[in-house]
């Protein structure tokens, strides 16, 4: 520990670091950049592989750019801020390429160029802010649980900084503040999460929403409404403040469409969409398909969902875990959109799915690793992976989003 080495930098990892080895050692350096020569310090040695802290460039990526914000590499929202955007899309590519080979067995998928933004800066739509000991609002440092204190965040979208903005908060017992906005509809909510659930004293100057998150219970509204709204590909979406909605409106709309277009129902088709949230993807497709279903744990999100479905006939949502929902449906041969959280499908809901003998399923994933996974478990079911495409629903951040078409072979070996 505390060894300093010079490493040459060959990839990019899963997790944002660059990586390079040293006598046969797999070495990770946050903030580096593949093609460059460093000096580094080892801070963690794990044996065949080791953690370092930069300590110089000595030879500069030509895709190495100034970071905009002062507060990169302390707060550990962004890990990418100092590589060219252009070399943030070739690398979340590559990542995906290298995950498909090392985990699902797949050296040669056809991974396609990711889908960037024009403007890959002031995109969230949703921030969520940890409080320090003194009271200041902020975001989690890299690595540890420790607050670093903001003013502003490059990310955010103006109406969410505007919220930010006009906090003037001396709450005690503040655990969370999530300030959240509908980009094209203008709404905007802040929702607090307290030690003792207690609600706080409020006064507020702006046409807001303003709700209460218990660690258990419904959610209580203080000032305003108890949801926002959004608009999506022609679409208003009701977005209540314990429900999951992509933090990237633009490149929703670039996501809805690539999985319409990797879909593509027809009027006799049933679509099943795991992991439905508020109904984004059943939605944009019901009126191409016959009849489409959507499951969904989240209690918030599917009443969300029913909301947002009134005046579509024949959409069906369905409360409930997908490992115990999946088994029971009465569909064969369905069209099937996953968007499952982080962590991937569970064994079982793999088992479930594969049990409903889908012809076609997109899974929609924000970690290459668990999508490579659950290909890996679905090619012994009879089912080839078609094509990949990456989305940068995360500029500045290591994180990709990727839309993954598998088909069911016609003839089973």
């Amino acid at each position: 520990m505390g060894e300093q080495l010079t490493v040459h930098l060959t990839d990019m990892a899963h997790g944002g670091a660059a990586v390079g080895r040293h006598e046969g050692k797999v070495i990770f350096v946050p903030f580096g950049i593949s093609g460059e020569a460093v000096r580094v310090e080892i801070v963690r040695d794990k044996g065949r592989f080791a953690h370092a802290r930069l300590l110089k460039v000595l030879s500069a990526s030509p895709h190495r750019v100034q970071p905009p914000c002062p507060l990169f590499g302390a707060c550990g929202g962004c890990q990418w801020q100092h590589v060219a955007y252009e070399a943030q899309l070739d690398f979340k590519r590559s990542i995906a390429r290298a995950q498909l080979q090392r985990i699902a067995g797949l050296p040669d998928a056809s991974v396609h160029p990711t889908l960037g933004m024009a403007t890959p800066w002031r995109y969230r739509n949703h921030v969520q802010l940890g409080v320090t000991p003194s009271g200041q609002l902020g975001f989690m440092a890299a690595h540890s649980r420790r607050i670093v204190p903001i003013e502003d965040c490059l990310l955010m979208h103006p109406l969410v900084k505007e919220l930010l903005d006009s906090l003037d908060i001396e709450l005690s017992g503040l655990l969370r503040l999530s300030l959240r906005a509908g980009i094209n509809t203008n709404d905007q909510m802040i929702i607090f999460e307290m030690e003792a659930d207690q609600p706080p004293d409020l006064e507020v100057n702006l046409p807001i929403s303003c709700v209460l998150l218990p660690a258990s219970g419904a959610p209580v509204t203080l000032i305003g409404s108890p949801y926002i709204h959004e608009q999506v590909a022609g679409r208003t979406y009701r977005i209540s403040a314990p429900s999951f909605f992509q933090v990237n409106t633009c490149q929703t709309e670039v996501l809805v469409s690539q999985v319409a277009r990797y879909l593509d129902p027809d009027p006799a088709s049933v679509v099943l969409d795991a992991c439905c949230g508020v109904g984004t993807f059943a939605l944009s497709l019901a009126h191409r398909a016959k009849r489409v279903l959507g499951v969904e744990s989240n209690a918030a999100a599917i009443v969300d969902a029913r909301v947002n479905a009134r005046d579509v006939g024949n959409v069906t949502f369905t409360h409930g875990s997908i490992d115990q929902i999946l088994p029971a449906l009465d569909v064969t041969h369905p069209l099937v959109i996953l968007d499952p959280p982080r962590s991937g499908l569970s064994k079982a809901a793999v088992v479930g799915l594969v049990g409903l003998a889908p012809l076609r399923i997109v899974y929609v994933s924000c970690d290459p690793a668990s999508l490579a996974r659950d290909i890996k478990r679905l090619l012994p079911a009879g089912y080839e992976l078609r094509d990949v495409q990456p989305i940068d629903m995360f500029p500045q951040t290591y994180h990709t989003e990727c839309v993954a078409i598998l088909d069911r072979r016609t003839h089973q070996p």
